[in-house]
């Protein structure tokens, strides 16, 4: 019986993989370099996909507290007296609150500041 190769479905399937691994550092003309590459490659970006969202959420956690130590607060006893006050914003929000519209924001600390008065007080 002769040996299958499988042909043009096989080129087909290299092509794809040459095709995405293109632009690759190094021999990524070779199919196995460029396969293996091209798996470690999406692995990483499998990985880093959820890393993102993670370095974004401390970014905004970094901001948010950077601006509320202005105005006396720390980043948790902010984020409870918003929290006390009914205010249910993100942290996303609230960043971009903290950097593009500071009056807004001041406003926000001072009900955060109130509501934590208020809950001492009870």
């Amino acid at each position: 019986m002769p040996r299958a190769k499988g042909g043009p479905k096989t080129r087909r399937r290299h092509k794809r993989q040459l095709k995405l691994a293109s632009g690759f550092v190094g021999g990524r003309k070779l199919y196995r370099q460029a396969r293996s590459t091209l798996e470690k490659g999406l692995t990483y970006a499998y990985r880093d996909r959820k890393q993102k969202k993670r370095e974004f959420r401390a970014l905004w956690i970094t901001r948010i507290n950077a601006l509320v130590r202005e105005h006396g607060l720390s980043y948790s006893r902010f984020m409870d007296g918003l929290k006390k006050a009914g205010i249910e914003l993100d942290r996303k929000q609230l960043a971009a609150l903290a950097i593009e519209r500071e009056a807004l924001f001041a406003e926000l600390a001072n009900a955060a500041k109130q509501a934590l008065g208020a809950a001492q007080a009870a």
